[in-house]
């Protein structure tokens, strides 16, 4: 299709992680198995909150979706990760680049809101613990989990509707491994000024104000747990003692790449396998590990399936 002197960007090419080809080697081993347990651990964790009536508080069952989307926001980059480190020529259509970066926002963004309603949740259990009950019924978590589902479909609409308004006539070469909003409108064959700073509004506010309301609610929570020394509330710190480290693991890194326009840094890459691999490996780990409710229904879990 014609535009102007120049013909529109059919493809685009993905410059991976690497060019050597004895690191795209051990690359490939290293995201494969972490491809493997993200699978692994998410689905047991899964299976086990579903199977077990023991988990079935909103801690839990907020922990489930979470794990559902660990697993979906992975699965939008490592696979077609893994294909190009074993390949040539490291293409993708214009089309399958705008779907990846559609469901990489729409997977992301909701897991931004949903580890915001896990740290109200924690609030709710540490400082409200007598209407715990009534302010996280079953209804009010559906209706909540829903929320994070729409807030992530609206963000990505209008990051995919910013993207494909461009034009695209070359160059075509994206230094990354996947398909993303800022390293794409970079290539755009226009001015981007107003462009990137809607991308900001939209993806860099949302992850900075997210972030804030957790740090607030985790202040609120140490405010209380200051003054309450029992087993129970130090059950419930070391609960979100984990919530802080999954949430360093995805916020930070996001707020690194899109709060910041106009500039892009050769080691923005590297950056982004922190929150679409590190983090979702390291999730089924923290939360299994430093809970011993979920470990023993993995334990009973496993004396009734096994074979031998």
């Amino acid at each position: 299709m014609a535009l102007g002197n120049f013909s529109r960007v059919t493809e685009f090419i993905l410059l991976g992680l690497s060019n050597t080809r004895e690191l795209q080697v051990l690359f490939f081993t290293i995201f494969f198995l972490a491809y493997a347990m993200v699978l692994l651990g998410n689905l047991l964790i899964i299976v086990t909150v579903r199977t077990d009536p023991k988990l079935s508080s909103p801690m839990y069952f907020l922990l489930c979706n979470l794990s559902f989307l660990d697993i979906c926001c992975t699965s939008v980059t490592v696979p077609r990760m893994l294909v190009d480190l074993l390949s040539q020529r490291k293409a993708i259509a214009f089309e399958n680049c705008i779907a990846q970066l559609f469901f990489l926002h729409f997977s992301g963004a909701s897991e931004m809101f949903l580890l915001t309603v896990m740290a109200y949740d924690r609030y709710a259990a540490i400082c409200k613990p007598l209407h715990y009950t009534a302010i996280m019924n079953r209804r009010v978590c559906w209706v909540l989990v829903r929320a994070c589902w729409a807030g992530g479909f609206l963000h990505s609409i209008v990051q995919t509707l910013l993207t494909i308004q461009l034009p695209f006539c070359g160059p075509n070469t994206i230094n990354n491994y996947f398909c993303d909003v800022p390293p794409v409108i970079r290539l755009a064959c226009t001015d981007i000024y107003v462009t990137e700073w809607l991308m900001v509004s939209n993806s860099g506010l949302i992850s900075l104000f997210c972030f804030l309301l957790l740090v607030t609610s985790y202040m609120f929570i140490l405010v209380t747990i200051r003054t309450r020394f029992t087993e129970g509330h130090w059950k419930a710190l070391s609960t979100c003692a984990s919530h802080v480290m999954v949430v360093t693991l995805f916020f930070i890194p996001c707020i690194f790449i899109y709060l910041r326009p106009f500039s892009t840094f050769p080691f923005d890459k590297h950056i982004c396998v922190i929150y679409t691999v590190f983090s979702p490996v390291m999730n089924p780990l923290i939360y299994t590990l430093r809970n011993n409710e979920v470990k023993e229904s993995m334990w009973k879990l496993w004396k009734r399936y096994k074979v031998f």
